[in-house]
């Protein structure tokens, strides 16, 4: 409680966590605010029954709003899907290039360039919502679409598009003005907002006999036991030793201690499943929607009990783990840095050398972190094959949970150390990320 009191006492931090809720419950408002011309009740019988398929994925991304069909349908995934075309046109068109490394203004362009592109994809995603919706037939029979037509179709387009634009700025907002990273708390409290009705789910499921009490204290225990694993995974580090040399400095002998340099197993964090799953849920999604022979094959491929789209979605998880870790992580930098002040790894020559033993153990261990996230990313699918387990329990949505809840932690315990709390902090000390 002494913790919790002395965060209240903090008015910066206190100013910045509340607008971080606030925000926050604005995009929860907006879940439950329909888009006009749809008959939602019979539109929620259709995706109770499609719950674990691709829609059971995207609807849990958008926290509910796909099975509303709200303003905020798309959720932030075209974002997300945009800022992967972008971060992988960098690396091969000169121009983007150029801007990535021009600092804070060319990030601000490239930023720039992920808005047009998430509005592009919106539209393009909206329209084949619209064309979908028209073909889905309601319980009573007609379609759930009031008023089929183009103008549904241009209103649905505009609305979703307007939808996601309008989560993409509570984001960028929750980022400068909150505390956390913006964009992974709204996708974090989408999936957040289904874990009371998952348990209250399975409890039913215990009443009406299709699991036993047996049964559900060993899915409870499991799921304690993922969540142990993945926190001491998220954790984990290499810790590759480091010596600075003695030098003087004016009249004083610098230097000559021992330290380390941290390797996180998983230095991506969520990002790999995150847009891994983006990804896939766009071709999915348009497969859908849209009647085509070649589509519905594409649809039956990306089905998430498939072997097709496990398959696809570790190779994806394992590409990114490696890409995102070489976009964030520059052991040549790293390398020189050491060198300019006089360190180095023991038995290794400083420079170039330095450089590619750090590559190298980076490598190792992202390997490993690209393994683990894949094998709890694929969970979703051995849960419900085996036991029936919908999806809020799924591998994805957990590392997805825990990850940002530990970066948010970190920050917070950041933000109090730059304002010197050091009398708090050896008192409460917050665990978050470790490196």
């Amino acid at each position: 409680m002494a913790g919790i009191e002395n965060l209240a006492k903090m008015p910066d931090l206190r100013k910045r966590i509340l607008i971080s809720i606030a925000l926050i419950a604005v995009y929860r408002i907006g879940v439950f605010v329909p888009c006009p011309g749809i008959d939602v009740q019979a539109l929620s019988v259709f995706f109770k029954m499609a719950q674990n398929t691709i829609f059971g994925v995207f609807n849990l991304f958008s926290g509910g709003a796909l099975e509303r069909f709200s303003i905020f349908s798309l959720g932030i995934m075209p974002y997300i899907s945009a800022s992967i075309i972008l971060q992988l046109l960098t690396v091969v068109v000169p121009h983007l290039e150029q801007l990535s490394k021009e600092g804070e203004l060319g990030r601000k362009k490239i930023t720039q360039y992920t808005r047009y592109g998430t509005i592009l994809l919106c539209m393009i995603q909206g329209y084949g919502i619209s064309v979908g919706l028209e073909s889905i037939q309601a319980p009573g029979g007609g379609s759930v679409v009031m008023n089929p037509g183009i103008h549904f179709r241009l209103m649905t387009m505009i609305t979703l598009a307007t939808g996601t634009a309008f989560i993409m700025w509570l984001g960028e907002q929750i980022s400068e003005r909150g505390i956390g990273n913006g964009i992974s708390l709204i996708i974090y409290a989408g999936i957040a907002a289904g874990i009371p009705g998952g348990f209250m789910n399975s409890i039913q499921y215990v009443q009406s006999g299709e699991w036993s009490v047996i049964k559900l204290l060993f899915i409870w225990g499991f799921m304690v036991a993922a969540v142990a694993f993945i926190i001491y995974m998220e954790t984990a580090q290499r810790r590759i030793p480091v010596q600075y040399a003695r030098r003087i400095v004016g009249r004083k002998m610098m230097g000559g201690q021992a330290t380390h340099l941290p390797l996180k197993i998983n230095t991506s964090g969520v990002i790999p499943p995150i847009f891994a799953s983006s990804l896939i849920m766009f071709p999915a999604t348009i497969a859908t929607f849209i009647t085509i022979p070649f589509l519905a094959d594409v649809q039956g491929a990306l089905n998430p009990q498939s072997a097709m789209y496990n398959v696809i979605f570790v190779g994806l998880i394992v590409f990114f783990a490696f890409f995102y870790t070489a976009i964030v992580f520059k052991p040549h930098e790293i390398a020189e840095n050491m060198k300019k002040w006089g360190g180095f790894v023991p038995g290794i020559r400083p420079g170039e050398n330095t450089s590619s033993y750090i590559d190298h153990v980076l490598g190792r261990i992202t390997f490993g972190g690209a393994i683990y996230l894949s094998a709890v990313c694929v969970l979703p699918a051995v849960l419900y094959a085996k036991a029936n387990v919908p999806f809020y329990f799924g591998g994805t949505s957990l590392l997805i949970l825990i990850g940002v809840a530990l970066d948010t932690v970190q920050q917070i315990e950041s933000h109090m150390l730059t304002k010197n709390y050091e009398g708090f902090m050896k008192n409460t000390r917050l665990k978050g990320r470790r490196g």
